[in-house]
């Protein structure tokens, strides 16, 4: 009897757990009515080099946060390795993020995959991040994995 009272306990302390972290991503993340990346499918951008847009019809939800992919292929390959395909900074631009920390909107078809990670960026009214980033990516990289660091800490 003790020892099924002590597994339910460490159920609960671990489903408790477990949800605070799928609301803390889902609050930090850059999502669209749930969805990350506006319905993109984040195996593309790696496997194809291409920003293309997922179905709704082939979703799959990591950690509280879903995704749409183009094909049932794309989906298996992101659930057999989330981190490998999630984008970096949950999905804000990168340059805002290494130049004020701040969260910004991203659009999906300008990106740069560094090292294997998907990085967004801003692109509009005349104003591409992208070129921005690629002049000090470097330190730039640095300082937004320091503020993305410090976001997750105060969530």
């Amino acid at each position: 009897m003790k020892l099924s009272y002590l597994f339910v306990i460490c159920y609960l302390v671990c489903v408790n757990a477990l949800a605070q972290t799928e609301s803390q991503r889902a609050a930090t993340f850059n999502l669209n009515k749930k969805v990350a990346i506006q319905g993109y499918d984040p195996v593309a951008y790696q496997t194809g080099q291409e920003a293309q847009k997922g179905k709704k019809s082939i979703a799959a939800t990591h950690q509280g946060i879903t995704y749409y992919f183009a094909a049932e292929s794309n989906k298996q390959l992101f659930l057999g390795n989330p981190a490998k395909y999630e984008p970096v900074y949950g999905g804000w631009c990168a340059y805002a993020m290494g130049k004020t920390g701040d969260k910004v909107k991203v659009d999906p078809e300008t990106f740069k995959v560094i090292d294997g990670q998907l990085y967004l960026f801003y692109n509009f009214f005349f104003n591409n991040t992208l070129e921005d980033w690629n002049e000090d990516e470097t330190a730039l990289k640095k300082q937004a994995d320091q503020n993305w660091g410090q976001l997750l800490s105060k969530s």
